[in-house]
């Protein structure tokens, strides 16, 4: 699967693109297929996202999972201090991310 990911002008946070919108959560991203083109074009265009990119993923029970670990530490947040990440209190985050 394809899923788009890009920064939120605003504050920059990671975002995903979830069909209709962005989220910071990436468990609401969808599979854009062949797609993603039209939609990184139309997004950059409105100026909502900085940087979007198309990221391989594989569907899993809990939603999307990038296949390249820097999308899945983009995905989590900090993994210095996983405290301070998205997915805080979450003993399965770090293996997640591996």
């Amino acid at each position: 699967m394809k899923i788009i990911t890009g920064n939120d002008l605003a504050d920059g946070r990671v975002t995903w693109w979830t069909g209709t919108g962005w989220s910071y959560s990436i468990a609401d991203a969808v599979d854009v297929g062949d797609g993603a083109d039209a939609i990184i074009a139309a997004e950059d265009a409105a100026r909502r996202v900085n940087a979007a990119y198309v990221v391989d993923a594989e569907a899993t029970p809990e939603g999307p999972r990038p296949l390249h670990i820097k999308d899945r530490v983009r995905a989590v947040g900090p993994t210095v201090r996983l405290d301070l990440s998205l997915r805080a209190g979450d003993a399965a985050a770090q293996q997640w991310i591996a």
